[in-house]
């Protein structure tokens, strides 16, 4: 049985603008601009038969840059919603003047279909 995530899938999408992603916290040396990956939360919605069929997985992508990050706030808005995500929130976190980065945050979820009888469904 194959199950879709979340992670997995930002992965791949994230790939096609060349920035340095990890999930959790970026333990090396940082290069000028990369992201980080916090799984949020994963839940079933409400269903009248209390039987889920979707699962509905949420992270935070965390965006550092040491230079301008609004261009790639848009690059990362379209790429997001082109790929079928859901936005739930962006929000400039602050500047962090010991190491020059900006932080700017997007909360993205995305419904899986789920067939407990079996197989995944998407």
């Amino acid at each position: 049985m194959q199950y879709n995530d979340i992670l997995t899938e930002l992965n791949g999408v994230l790939d096609a603008l060349e920035i340095p992603v990890t999930t959790g916290v970026f333990s090396d040396t940082p290069p000028p601009e990369y992201m980080v990956i916090t799984p949020l939360s994963d839940r079933f919605g409400y269903h009248a038969d209390d039987k889920p069929e979707i699962d509905i997985q949420e992270v935070r992508l965390s965006l550092f840059c040491q230079s301008n990050y609004s261009e790639r706030v848009h690059q990362l808005t379209d790429i997001l919603i082109v790929s079928d995500f859901t936005i739930t929130d962006r929000k400039f976190v602050g500047y962090d003047t010991t190491n020059d980065f900006y932080h700017y945050s997007i909360d993205v979820e995305k419904f899986y279909g789920r067939d407990f009888c079996g197989e995944s469904r998407t």
